[in-house]
């Protein structure tokens, strides 16, 4: 087994060997280099390179690029589409080991747990593989078994990929605009999650629960009493892949029907439940003979929680106005990283990229083409999205492509324009109200108890010398609660004003939004001195007197 150094040695020896010489400085590992750099076109090498480097460098680095392959803000489409090609094979671990660990965690043998067990892996990947077995009551189950010592070599190499985030963020701009340490942060948590298979095992009965009352969607069942967190038993699939040749031969009805229904399927994940499959791709999704679409395969999973869902929501509102200042700020508030924007360049680059679908319908965009345009303006603007955001994305860009192979007229926007109409709609439920303006009365109180020993400490700085000088962190905290404040004074003056309105808004009709938002504008300024009465009552009794 070799050594934690021996280990970064073999990293910087492979990199240097495809071309990524470039990358030791940055990367802090160039007093391990040994051979001479490969002088490659370019300051990263080209993507195929990128593939070769992390085949060779194992499990976790393989996961790693099918993440990045996630990230289409992080990632230019020539490497995302390289990524995507990573496959995740692995030599079958030997019969016997895989007999010995099915024991060691069942406290039987394979024969005695199944009434059949077939010693010929399904498939082989690099953190288990898959058996086909046989329940003693007859059913066909799938038997995942965690690969010995994985857990040990995935930790290390972790560990590795952290420590090399850190060193190129404190070292390369580049780096720190597109904040690799925190992908590296979240790319590590999931995969420690899929590294237990009792994860595995939860996130599908969630799923099952949310699909209970659908039978046009087949979830597997988890046999627990036959599970562990290095053993998974769940319920056998059988069917045609969905982008298979079978369902290729398929009449055109009969396609689009099973390209709706899956489309369907993922929306209802993403703006129903909030909890959605991140690798829907062709392979994890099957046509069984009765027409279901049974779903595989749910170590990664994704959740959108309310905030989100409010953001979410903002954004689809800012682009049914052709909004670009209301985009912009949407996506700011969105992305991870906003400090490198330039607001007035970013606002041009959204008003030009709306020019391209003004006047159009949702149903009318190809949203593959949309979602590609205004992640590359975010690479522009060093803006990064939340991992969910990004599964979000790829997620678009995956469904829609596998809808236009099973049909070439299907088109996603029809599909999820009701269900953005709805979340539009959600944001301004009357029901949201009382737990708003709660939550807007705690955050007045608060800023009003401090405000003025902010204030006071920011002008004393003002006495120190002639020049003005204010530390920003005496004011990020009075600002980043004013922005709450004034994020939820919006949203409430909206809600309290208009309530009879909110039925009319439809997120996919402009025209109809202008119209609304007019009447929204005439009846807030009215619900603002109310609301602004109610921040000072209050504030009211912790207010002290600025000194002069």
């Amino acid at each position: 087994m070799t050594t934690h150094f021996e280990r970064y040695a073999e990293v910087a020896e492979i990199l240097v060997r495809h071309g990524f010489g470039s990358l030791m400085t940055v990367l802090g590992l160039e007093r391990l280099q040994s051979g001479p750099r490969l002088r490659v076109s370019g300051p990263l090498g080209n993507p195929d390179r990128l593939v070769l480097a992390l085949e060779e460098l194992g499990p976790t680095f393989i996961k790693l690029g099918q993440a990045l392959s996630t990230r289409p803000d992080v990632l230019p489409q020539a490497y995302l589409t390289a990524l995507s090609r990573l496959q995740d094979g692995a030599p079958p671990v030997p019969t016997d080991v895989v007999r010995s660990l099915i024991e060691q965690e069942l406290g039987a043998s394979p024969d005695e747990v199944f009434a059949d067990f077939s010693d010929t892996p399904l498939a082989s990947a690099s953190i288990g593989q898959a058996h086909a077995a046989t329940l003693h009551d007859g059913t066909a189950v799938v038997v995942k078994v965690r690969r010995p010592g994985v857990v040990a070599q995935v930790q290390e190499d972790l560990e590795i990929l952290q420590n090399l985030a850190h060193q190129a963020s404190r070292s390369w701009p580049a780096a720190a605009d597109y904040n690799i340490e925190a992908i590296a942060a979240v790319f590590a948590t999931t995969l420690r999650a899929e590294l237990n298979y009792l994860n595995e095992g939860r996130n599908a009965e969630k799923f099952a629960s949310n699909f209970a009352d659908d039978a046009s969607i087949h979830i597997p069942k988890i046999y627990w009493e036959t599970t562990t967190s290095r053993v998974l038993t769940i319920e056998r699939i059988y069917g045609m892949k969905i982008d298979g040749a079978e369902v290729r031969a398929m009449p055109l009805a009969a396609k689009d029907e099973l390209a709706h229904r899956a489309t369907r399927a993922i929306a209802k994940m993403i703006f129903d439940d909030g909890f959605f499959h991140a690798d829907p791709h062709p392979g994890n999704l099957f046509v069984e003979s009765t027409g279901c679409i049974g779903l595989i395969d749910f170590g990664m999973v994704g959740e959108v929680n309310d905030r989100f869902r409010d953001h979410l929501a903002k954004l689809l509102f800012a682009f049914s106005r052709n909004d670009p200042d209301r985009i912009a700020r949407a996506l700011l508030k969105l992305s991870v990283n906003r400090t490198s924007a330039h607001r007035e360049l970013l606002v041009r680059d959204i008003a030009h990229f709306i020019e391209q679908y003004q006047g159009r319908l949702l149903g009318e965009i190809q949203l593959t083409s949309l979602v590609s345009e205004l992640l590359a303006i975010l690479r522009t603007h060093h803006l990064q999205l939340p991992s969910e955001m990004a599964m979000l994305a790829k997620m678009v860009l995956m469904t829609e492509g596998m809808g236009v192979r099973l049909n070439p007229e299907f088109n996603l926007g029809e599909v999820l324009k009701p269900y953005a109409s709805r979340l539009a709609v959600e944001r301004l439920d009357p029901r949201r109200l009382p737990g708003m303006l709660k939550q807007m009365g705690l955050d007045a109180a608060d800023l009003g108890s401090d405000l003025p020993e902010l204030l006071e400490r920011a002008l004393r700085n003002l006495d120190d010398g002639p020049e003005v000088r204010l530390r920003s962190d005496d004011l990020l905290p009075l600002v980043a609660r004013a922005e709450r404040i004034g994020n939820r004074l919006v949203a409430g003056i909206v809600l309290a004003a208009f309530i009879r309105g909110i039925g009319d808004l439809t997120a996919a009709d402009s025209e109809r939004l202008r119209s609304w938002q007019g009447k929204l504008l005439a009846g807030g300024i009215g619900a603002m001195g109310a609301m602004g009465g109610y921040l000072a009552w209050t504030s009211r009794p912790n207010t002290r007197r600025l000194r002069p």
